[in-house]
């Protein structure tokens, strides 16, 4: 299961977002106070009613979660997601909310808004490394890609490439889209707090498999020899139990309370946080929520440029290969690549230069790959505003002391 189902081969043509955002009060002299509860939880589930494309979600500390059907195009996946964000903006407009999109949310206290047996065994879980995974549960948001994993067959398109592409581009969307900055605490001063908070959740649940690896067998081991989060309980029973050392494999293995079923190898997957995570399709969840109601566009087009052209896929892949060269083949997120590129965003020459050559070779390929002139223009602009300037959104942010969400 975990080597066929997490990798299903074939022609890269489908494309899909998860878009992530923090809900606010649209009052201005109120955006850096925290929404009340009921009345968040009203708004939400109002939009929750609306009959949308998109899947509509709730993060546990709130946070509105958009997820895409799969797109057999860029337009098709933009133009249902601007849809479905329109009709959502409106019902939390009349309750006088807006979303705002941003790695991590400054307001304090972060609470948590959702209290089923999964989230009080995740928080249980988590807890045990530190405070990381109540920020993570709380307070964070993305913007997630989905590619298809691509050909059985070598070459540009094969699955070993994209996947190593996939982790190598990585870190270059890291410092790319870096939007979630904080002035205190472990990551004061990073361009992406956020990354830093996911890559120092847990030992082993957040980590990609070593590179050099065949992608299958090296994420099925990975897997397997992963702590289980959580052993859910029977219908009806309140309280799921949160073991100590267990990995899945020795669950397999007769270890956990009962037996393990199909389900609860398909549930663990999902309690595995990589930064890139294989579901069939290669989900790239390392990207900041980006500021501005359509500032997700340009991440997702990028994505799709530089996988799914074939002449932008290479240019991106010889970019981006050199990196390892300079910061060690460590995986990520820890590498040194990756904390690089949480840290500084495009400040260091090697990360500037290959996210230069990435987007100029997104740029050319967009056309090619019938990206409408609207979004060819933005990913333009948004090129000559960061990229060339080796900046990132988080590099717009107020300086300390000022309103944190204005």
């Amino acid at each position: 299961m975990a080597r066929g189902i997490c990798f299903k081969t074939g022609p890269p043509r489908l494309i899909g977002a998860e878009l992530e955002w923090l809900v606010l009060d649209g009052d201005p002299g109120r955006d850096g106070r925290p929404v009340g509860e009921e009345r968040l939880a009203e708004a939400l589930e109002a939009a929750r009613a609306l009959p949308l494309r998109s899947v509509f979600t709730v993060e546990p500390g709130g946070q509105l979660e958009l997820s895409s059907a799969p797109a057999d195009s860029l337009t098709g996946c933009v133009d249902g997601l601007r849809a479905d964000l329109d009709a959502v903006r409106a019902v939390l407009r009349e309750r006088g909310l807006v979303l705002h999109g941003r790695g991590l949310d400054p307001r304090r206290p972060l609470r948590r808004l959702l209290h089923e047996p999964r989230y009080e065994a995740m928080e249980c879980y988590l807890d045990r490394a530190g405070p990381g995974g109540r920020t993570m549960m709380r307070g964070s948001a993305s913007v997630q890609v989905c590619v298809d994993a691509g050909h059985e067959e070598p070459g540009p398109l094969g699955y070993g490439r994209r996947w190593r592409l996939a982790h190598l581009l990585g870190a270059v969307l890291v410092a790319v889209f870096a939007n979630s900055p904080v002035q205190k605490g472990p990551y004061a001063g990073w361009r992406c707090a956020r990354q830093g908070v996911w890559g120092d959740l847990d030992p082993r649940r957040t980590l990609a498999p070593a590179l050099e690896w065949e992608p299958r067998a090296a994420w099925a081991g990975h897997a397997l020899d992963t702590e289980v989060m959580c052993v859910r309980a029977a219908d009806g029973e309140a309280s799921w139990a949160v073991p100590r050392g267990l990995t899945f494999r020795g669950w397999l293995r007769g270890g956990g309370p009962r037996p393990a079923t199909a389900a609860d190898l398909e549930y663990h997957m999902t309690t595995l946080f990589p930064p890139v995570r294989p579901r069939g399709h290669l989900e790239l969840r390392m990207i900041d929520a980006q500021p501005g109601e359509d500032g997700w566009v340009v991440p997702l087009a990028v994505v799709h440029a530089l996988f799914d052209d074939v002449e932008a896929t290479e240019t991106a892949y010889r970019a981006v290969k050199g990196l390892a060269d300079v910061y060690g083949p460590d995986p990520a997120p820890r590498s040194p690549l990756w904390r690089a590129a949480a840290r500084h965003g495009l400040a260091g020459p090697e990360l500037r230069s290959a996210a230069e050559a990435c987007f100029r070779a997104a740029g050319e390929a967009l056309p090619r790959l019938g990206a409408s002139r609207q979004v060819q223009e933005a990913v333009a602009a948004f090129g000559d505003r960061y990229v060339l300037r080796g900046r990132c959104p988080a590099d717009d942010m107020p300086l300390p002391g000022k309103d944190p969400l204005t």
